[in-house]
C-alpha cells in the first residue's frame, strides 16, 4: 500500500480507514493498532489520531478511555432504525427529484440503469453496487435538497459496511432489479408519490438480506 501523501493528513488517513471498514478489512469489534496504521500510511500519531475522531463521530469509532479504538459493533436495531430513517430521506428525495429532474439527468440516471441491468445479467456484483449507489446519488442530488443529501450522507455513512455482509441470492437481486425498473418508470413518468413510496420500500427489502455475522452484532 502507497504511503499518504496529501496536505491534510487526518482525512486522508479517516477516508483509508473508513475504506478499510467498510470492505471488512477491519471488521466490527476489533482493536486498530495506531502503530500499525501510522507505519502503513507514513504519517504520525496526532493526524491519525485525529482522523479516528472524525470516524468515532461518524459512528464507525470506538474510541476505549485508556485502551485505544476499535471498529464500532452495529446491532441489528441499529441498522434498522437507520434505515427507517434513510428510507424516509430517499422517499422525500424522490418526490421531490420528479419535479426537478430535467431531460438531461433523466437520461444520466436511465444510462446508469441500463449498466446496472448488464451488470446484473453478467452477475458483476461489485460493478453492480457502483452502478445501484450511483442511481440512487443522482436522485438524491435531482432533490435539490443539500440538508436532506448531508443528513443521508452521514446516516449513510454508518452502514455502508452492511453492504458487503448482504446475502445477495437470485430472489433478493431479482427483487431488487424489479424495484429499480419501477422507478426509472416513476421518473419517467414524473410521479413522484409512487417513487417515493418505492423507495421507501426498497430499503425496507435490503434490510432483509442483511447477515448477521460480520459487521452485524445481535440485539
Amino acid at each position: 500500500m502507497e504511503k499518504i501523501q496529501h496536505k491534510i493528513l487526518y482525512q486522508e488517513a479517516a477516508n483509508r480507514i473508513r475504506g478499510l471498514i467498510e470492505h471488512g478489512s477491519l471488521v466490527a469489534g476489533e482493536k486498530i493498532s495506531e502503530k500499525k496504521l501510522c507505519e502503513t500510511f507514513g504519517i504520525s500519531r496526532t493526524p491519525l489520531r485525529e482522523a479516528l475522531k472524525v470516524l468515532t463521530s461518524e459512528g464507525l469509532v470506538e474510541i476505549l478511555p485508556n485502551r485505544g479504538a476499535r471498529v464500532s459493533r452495529l446491532s441489528l436495531s441499529d441498522v434498522k432504525h437507520t434505515y427507517d430513517v434513510m428510507a424516509a430521506l430517499e422517499g422525500l428525495a424522490g418526490e421531490a427529484a420528479c419535479y426537478r429532474l430535467d431531460n438531461e439527468e433523466l437520461a444520466e440516471i436511465c444510462e446508469l440503469h441500463q449498466k446496472m441491468v448488464a451488470h446484473y445479467e453478467h452477475k458483476e456484483l461489485q460493478a453492480y453496487f457502483k452502478a445501484n449507489q450511483q442511481i440512487h446519488e443522482r436522485i438524491l442530488l435531482a432533490s435539490g435538497n443539500p440538508v436532506l443529501l448531508d443528513m443521508y450522507n452521514n446516516l449513510s455513512q454508518r452502514v455502508k459496511r452492511v453492504r458487503y455482509t448482504m446475502e445477495m441470492n437470485e430472489d433478493f437481486w431479482r427483487k431488487a432489479m424489479n424495484d429499480h425498473e419501477e422507478m426509472i418508470e416513476a421518473l419517467r413518468d414524473r410521479d413522484g408519490n409512487r417513487l417515493g413510496n418505492i423507495l421507501r420500500g426498497h430499503l425496507s427489502h435490503k434490510l432483509e438480506a442483511v447477515n448477521l455475522e460480520g459487521a452485524i452484532v445481535a440485539d
